[in-house]
């Protein structure tokens, strides 16, 4: 079996001392790995992959990324304007822009950073506002997939996506402005197990583009969707013999196309995910009519994909993990029933006082917490070869009111 992290689990505790809890704690050096081996599982010699800075912006963990040549994915201009900001270049960024605001357009088109456009509507607005530009146009790839309803991004009844029974139309508007469609995107789902249903949304795409004659075309992004298990049970995407599957489509497309083009992916939860975990401690264990409920000092502000998504994450109890095993509802400290990480999960024996880890932390965890209830984001902590670096500290309960009142118009 594959080893996951380069930490030592036994250094976990000294984290907690060091830093205090709640903190989210990322390996590097597995980030690293996860971001260079799809180089090696898709061998397409004019792939780029664009990490999608949405799963986890933390800017340790981008500088890491920049530092080893990584594009980014971004979707909305605050991302665009903190990659710039961290030394990216222009041309290593797209922007997918869903559902943005005449300013954001003007905000983004002042940057030089290609747009992703998915609606008719916004294709129409920028085409006349900034003819002979290039541009991507990203499609509805007319399939359905993704490990839950909230992230599936293809079929009929999502909001992304041009359909493709609307190419005619692009076509008159980047005819009529002159403008230059340099790629075609698309993005089925998030966590997709189902690799057919990949081949099919990718060939739906190919399809257009061969039969609808874009040449200025420069690449295809099919965009992300990369599984990772988060069950202890679960297997491993077979990734090597998926790279197979797509460069041969691919080849065969660019056949037919006459010339080679870029092949672009676009994962965030692959590359991040499994370096992540959230440190945490127990305060209170309470024995409900025979339930018993481990309370944390960390909630669902903090890693809301339970509550949002109805996903699992792996805990361990690394205070006591030879410990009787018991049941368990592991929950938190907001002022929500829905607040629970893990609802009847068997553990070894909890205690109040010892630390949790909730693993595969490291994507969509973090980067969709807020302060609900007024209580701090945890620190950041990135461990790079051995190497501690704090990347973020946690607001004290009076520094968090304090910068409320900073902020607020006087």
């Amino acid at each position: 079996m594959e080893k996951i992290t380069t930490i030592d689990k036994n250094l976990f505790i000294h984290y907690a001392e060091k830093y205090g809890t709640p903190l989210y704690i990322y390996d590097a050096d597995l980030i690293v790995k996860r971001y260079k081996e799809l180089y090696n599982y898709i061998k397409w010699p004019k792939l780029k992959i664009l990490y999608a800075m949405k799963a986890n912006y933390n800017i340790g963990i981008l500088n890491l990324l920049k530092n080893n040549q990584a594009f980014l994915d971004t979707v909305s201009p605050a991302e665009v304007h903190l990659a710039l900001k961290l030394g990216f270049s222009k041309e290593d960024i797209l922007f997918t822009a869903n559902n943005i605001t005449d300013d954001e357009m003007q905000e983004i088109k002042k940057t030089g950073v290609l747009f992703n456009i998915g609606s008719l509507s916004r294709l129409q607005k920028f085409a006349a506002a900034y003819p002979e530009s290039e541009v991507c146009i990203r499609f509805n790839p007319d399939v359905y997939a993704g490990e839950h309803k909230h992230v599936q991004t293809g079929g009929a009844i999502t909001k992304f996506g041009v359909l493709l029974s609307e190419v005619d139309r692009i076509k008159e508007i980047t005819s009529k402005y002159n403008i230059k469609v340099v790629g075609l995107h698309e993005h089925t789902g998030s966590g997709i197990s189902e690799t057919d249903k990949i081949y099919k949304s990718m060939t739906n795409l190919l399809e257009i583009a061969h039969q609808k004659d874009f040449p200025h075309l420069q690449f295809i992004d099919f965009g992300g969707g990369f599984k990772v298990p988060y069950k202890p049970t679960s297997a491993r995407i077979d990734y090597a013999g998926f790279g197979e599957k797509i460069s041969s489509i691919f080849s065969d497309f660019c056949k037919r196309y006459g010339k080679d083009l870029y092949i672009y992916f676009e994962p965030g939860k692959y590359i991040v995910a499994e370096s992540g975990y959230l440190l945490m401690e127990v305060n209170s264990i309470k024995n409900n009519r025979g339930r018993l409920i481990a309370g944390t000092n960390s909630g669902f502000n903090h890693l809301i994909r339970p509550l949002l998504y109805d996903a699992y994450h792996q805990i361990e109890n690394i205070s006591n993990p030879d410990g009787e095993l018991k049941i368990y509802d592991v929950c938190g400290n907001i002022c929500e029933t829905g607040d629970c990480f893990a609802e009847q999960r068997e553990l070894p024996e909890i205690r109040e006082g010892d630390k949790l880890i909730i693993k595969n932390a490291g994507a969509y965890c973090y980067s969709m917490g807020s302060i609900y209830n007024l209580r701090s984001m945890p620190s950041e902590l990135l461990v790079a070869k051995g190497e501690e670096f704090l990347i973020t500290k946690k607001l004290s309960n009076k520094a968090l009111a304090d910068s409320l009142i900073a902020s607020a118009i006087k």
